[in-house]
Protein backbone atom coordinates (compact mmCIF):
# COMPACT_ATOMS: atom_id res chain seq x y z
CA UNK A 1 0.00 0.00 0.00
CA UNK A 2 1.40 3.33 -0.73
CA UNK A 3 -0.84 5.65 1.44
CA UNK A 4 -0.53 5.41 5.23
CA UNK A 5 -3.13 7.98 7.22
CA UNK A 6 -3.64 8.99 10.30
CA UNK A 7 -6.71 11.51 11.83
CA UNK A 8 -7.66 12.18 14.95
CA UNK A 9 -10.89 14.56 16.15
CA UNK A 10 -10.53 17.49 18.50
CA UNK A 11 -13.49 19.89 19.06
CA UNK A 12 -15.12 18.62 16.15
CA UNK A 13 -11.91 19.40 13.98
CA UNK A 14 -10.47 16.18 12.71
CA UNK A 15 -6.78 16.61 11.70
CA UNK A 16 -5.37 14.59 9.02
CA UNK A 17 -1.52 13.35 8.10
CA UNK A 18 -0.77 11.26 5.15
CA UNK A 19 2.49 9.37 3.94
CA UNK A 20 2.34 8.57 0.46
CA UNK A 21 4.91 6.29 -1.63
CA UNK A 22 5.39 7.56 -5.00
CA UNK A 23 8.56 8.84 -7.32
CA UNK A 24 7.02 11.78 -8.11
CA UNK A 25 9.43 12.18 -11.35
CA UNK A 26 9.63 15.50 -13.21
CA UNK A 27 10.84 14.42 -16.35
CA UNK A 28 13.83 16.35 -16.04
CA UNK A 29 16.29 14.07 -13.98
CA UNK A 30 18.16 11.77 -16.13
CA UNK A 31 19.25 7.88 -15.14
CA UNK A 32 22.75 6.50 -14.81
CA UNK A 33 22.75 5.78 -19.15
CA UNK A 34 21.86 10.15 -19.18
CA UNK A 35 19.02 9.11 -20.65
CA UNK A 36 15.65 11.51 -19.20
CA UNK A 37 13.36 9.68 -16.91
CA UNK A 38 9.59 9.96 -17.84
CA UNK A 39 7.35 12.08 -15.98
CA UNK A 40 5.30 10.25 -13.19
CA UNK A 41 3.92 12.08 -10.58
CA UNK A 42 0.67 12.04 -8.62
CA UNK A 43 -2.03 14.85 -10.13
CA UNK A 44 -5.09 14.45 -7.99
CA UNK A 45 -5.44 13.34 -4.30
CA UNK A 46 -9.24 12.73 -2.94
CA UNK A 47 -10.11 12.87 0.39
CA UNK A 48 -13.76 11.34 1.21
CA UNK A 49 -15.48 11.40 4.63
CA UNK A 50 -18.98 9.54 5.20
CA UNK A 51 -19.25 9.60 1.54
CA UNK A 52 -18.66 13.43 1.12
CA UNK A 53 -15.71 14.63 -0.59
CA UNK A 54 -13.64 16.68 2.59
CA UNK A 55 -10.70 17.63 0.27
CA UNK A 56 -9.38 18.03 -3.34
CA UNK A 57 -5.65 18.80 -4.25
CA UNK A 58 -4.63 19.16 -7.78
CA UNK A 59 -0.78 18.79 -8.10
CA UNK A 60 2.10 18.66 -10.64
CA UNK A 61 5.77 17.72 -10.67
CA UNK A 62 6.54 20.36 -7.68
CA UNK A 63 5.82 18.10 -5.05
CA UNK A 64 8.73 16.22 -3.79
CA UNK A 65 8.88 12.05 -3.68
CA UNK A 66 7.18 10.54 -1.04
CA UNK A 67 5.08 13.58 -0.16
CA UNK A 68 3.88 13.72 3.16
CA UNK A 69 0.64 16.53 4.02
CA UNK A 70 -1.87 17.63 6.24
CA UNK A 71 -5.43 18.78 6.03
CA UNK A 72 -8.31 19.86 8.52
CA UNK A 73 -12.05 19.14 8.02
CA UNK A 74 -15.21 19.52 10.00
CA UNK A 75 -15.54 15.40 11.32
CA UNK A 76 -16.29 13.20 14.62
CA UNK A 77 -14.54 10.28 16.18
CA UNK A 78 -15.53 6.82 14.64
CA UNK A 79 -16.02 8.48 10.85
CA UNK A 80 -14.74 6.31 8.17
CA UNK A 81 -11.93 8.71 6.00
CA UNK A 82 -10.53 7.34 2.67
CA UNK A 83 -7.75 8.80 0.78
CA UNK A 84 -6.98 8.30 -3.10
CA UNK A 85 -4.66 9.73 -5.20
CA UNK A 86 -4.27 9.20 -9.41
CA UNK A 87 -1.23 10.09 -11.10
CA UNK A 88 -0.38 10.99 -15.13
CA UNK A 89 0.14 7.42 -16.14
CA UNK A 90 -3.52 6.48 -15.28
CA UNK A 91 -2.14 4.42 -11.96
CA UNK A 92 -4.10 5.02 -8.38
CA UNK A 93 -3.88 3.68 -5.20
CA UNK A 94 -6.60 4.40 -2.28
CA UNK A 95 -6.66 3.35 1.89
CA UNK A 96 -8.97 4.12 4.39
CA UNK A 97 -9.08 4.80 8.64
CA UNK A 98 -11.26 5.54 10.89
CA UNK A 99 -10.99 8.84 12.81
CA UNK A 100 -9.75 8.47 16.32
Amino acid sequence: MSIRIRAAERDGIVTVRALMTHPMETGTAKDSAGNLIPPHHIQTVLAESEGNTVMTAYWNVTISRNPFFQFQFEGSSGDNLKLSWTDNKGESDSAETTVG
